[in-house]
C-alpha cells in the first residue's frame, strides 16, 4: 500500500533531476519522472527508503510535447456563434 495519494499538481519539477518530486517524511524527495508518466506509471518512489506514493494524473497531459515541465490547464478556443 502507497504511503499516500498526490495530484501532480501539488508535485514539484525538478530540473537537475529530470523528474516530478514530493517530500519524503523521512528528508528526502519522491521521484517520478516524465517518461515514466508517459509510459503509464503512477508510483513515485523515495530513492532514500522503502516509501511509495501513488501519482494522480491524466496520462493525456503526458501522450505529447517531451519538453512540457509544469501541468497547464487545457487552453478552449472561443467560438463564433452566427
Amino acid at each position: 500500500m502507497s504511503y499516500d495519494d498526490v495530484v501532480i499538481e501539488d508535485m514539484e519539477w525538478n530540473n537537475e533531476l529530470q523528474a516530478f518530486t514530493y517530500p519524503c517524511p523521512y528528508g528526502d524527495l519522491f521521484q517520478i519522472t516524465k517518461d515514466e508518466l508517459k509510459l503509464g506509471e503512477e508510483i513515485a518512489r523515495c530513492p532514500s527508503c522503502s516509501l511509495y506514493i501513488t501519482v494522480i494524473y491524466n496520462i493525456e497531459d503526458f501522450s505529447g510535447d517531451n519538453s512540457k515541465t509544469s501541468i497547464e490547464p487545457s487552453k478552449q478556443q472561443p467560438v463564433a456563434v452566427a
